[in-house]
């Protein structure tokens, strides 16, 4: 078996169809977006043929306030597998990945792998440490959305519409920037929430496997989402509202409630909320999703921090 890490999608093999976070769409995608840069790994066999492969999106993200300069690598998923999912052949990529990039960002991290103990031997013996973190999916192919929602939260969202909230898909320019002004200005103080240029939407926009709900009141945007489609399955990446402002319309509540029906509406058989975060015994955000009927699932997301010391303290500090 042999390990190559290719940057262009040029330099290719014929890759198995798979995952769309692990796609040639999406590294093809990344490279041509300001501030990215993707990484393929690929295990062939003896003969050439691709065994495995997994795509690493480096991120570069620098602030005035708060201040910061760095660059951070993150992988969604194990990768796609001509044999089903095996452990040697991610520990391979991993093994490869991590001499890589060694040194070259202020961290690695893997998440939404598809089982909690995939790849736990492979990531601890690459120097990763787990973080226990909750994921959400609603199922969209045995109930309707409506038998699984909440009353008192379906409610609210009627409420809303009737009073003039209204969701559509990103259809004019002006439509666009004011998605992206609204979703910059509500993760401008969250760090870890990285926003893409905005030639990465219009890319994915355009490629089909990605749609754009805003909500509009009185033609004022106060909510957006960002929904991915991959194998069957609705991920809502992106979000953002105006929540403080337009607090009696509910427009976080209104935007995720029309983007599960448009999922439900689609034929997917689940959405998938991306950032659900840390399992706190108390935590509004995941109760709010949760309000919707879903599914939460305790799961590991896996960090390897390059300084040394920095990574053996968070590593102590997370221990199970």
């Amino acid at each position: 078996m042999k390990v190559t890490i290719y940057e262009h999608v040029a330099e290719l093999p014929p890759l198995t169809a798979g995952s769309f976070f692990h796609s040639t769409e999406l590294m093809g995608l990344c490279e041509q977006t300001p501030r990215h840069k993707p990484y393929m790994v690929v295990v062939s066999d003896d003969g050439g043929t691709a065994m495995a492969h997994m795509l690493a999106i480096e991120r570069y993200r620098s602030s005035w306030f708060p201040p910061y300069l760095y660059t951070h690598v993150r992988v969604l998923g194990e990768g796609v597998y001509h044999d089903g999912p095996d452990n040697e052949l991610f520990g391979m990529m991993v093994d490869a990945l991590s001499r890589r990039l060694h040194n070259r960002a202020l961290y690695i991290e893997f998440s939404h792998l598809s089982q909690k103990m995939f790849g736990y031997g492979a990531l601890r013996s690459a120097g990763f440490f787990p973080v226990r973190w909750m994921n959400i999916h609603n199922s969209l192919h045995s109930r309707t959305p409506e038998e699984r929602i909440q009353a008192k939260q379906l409610a609210r969202i009627r409420n809303a519409q009737q009073r003039g909230a209204v969701t559509k898909v990103v259809e004019t320019e002006a439509e666009f920037q004011a998605f992206l002004k609204l979703l910059r200005h509500h993760n401008w103080l969250k760090p870890r929430r990285y926003v893409p240029h905005e030639t990465f939407f219009r890319k994915t926009m355009e490629s089909g496997k990605c749609k754009i709900l805003i909500t509009l009141y009185h033609d004022k945007m106060i909510g957006c989402s960002v929904t991915v489609y991959s194998n069957g399955d609705a991920y809502l990446w992106y979000s953002a509202s105006r929540r403080k402002s337009f607090a009696t319309l509910h427009p976080n509540a209104v935007t995720f409630w029309e983007t599960i029906k448009d999922a439900h509406k689609n034929g997917c058989q689940h959405i998938r909320f991306l950032d659900v975060g840390l399992p706190f015994r108390k935590n509004p955000y995941r109760d709010f999703i949760l309000s919707f009927g879903g599914k939460e699932v305790s799961s590991y997301r896996w960090f390897r921090i390059s300084i040394r010391w920095v990574n053996a303290v968070a590593s102590w500090l997370w221990r199970e």
